[in-house]
């Protein structure tokens, strides 16, 4: 009877511990360059659809330049799922060099310091 339990946690213990196969292990053998590169198109897309919606506010035709903060804010809503894929994307391929949570860290920081700067670069590429 005890067999059974024994047999079914050496079996767990060998899974957990075995070396990793399949994506997770290229992924640990990419390069920092390379992990950077594959966050390059979420971070496009994710500021790519701010722009679309700061664009479409009305409010931004009024006075482009004075709320763009405040409507990069009201964007995130609406563009939350394109936000949080590259969140997640910073976290999977870029965690063992920046630690955990440090999607969130870089949406928090880098990101937003410099989107209301791309947001306008962005805005004055779409009114050309």
């Amino acid at each position: 009877m005890i067999v059974a339990p024994l047999l079914g946690a050496a079996l767990v213990v060998n899974v957990a511990t075995s070396p990793l196969t399949g994506p997770e292990a290229s992924e640990a053998n990419l390069t920092l360059q390379q992990k950077a590169a594959a966050t390059e198109p979420l971070v496009r897309s994710a500021t790519d659809c701010i722009v679309r919606a700061v664009m479409s506010d009305p409010r931004f035709g009024a006075e482009p330049h004075a709320a763009v903060g405040d409507l990069i804010v009201e964007s995130i809503r609406s563009c939350r799922t394109p936000v949080r894929a590259m969140i997640d994307a910073y976290d999977r391929y870029l965690y063992r060099y920046y630690g955990e949570g440090s999607g969130e860290a870089f949406f928090m920081g880098p990101y937003l310091d410099v989107l209301p700067k791309a947001v306008l670069a962005g805005t004055n590429k779409g009114a050309q």
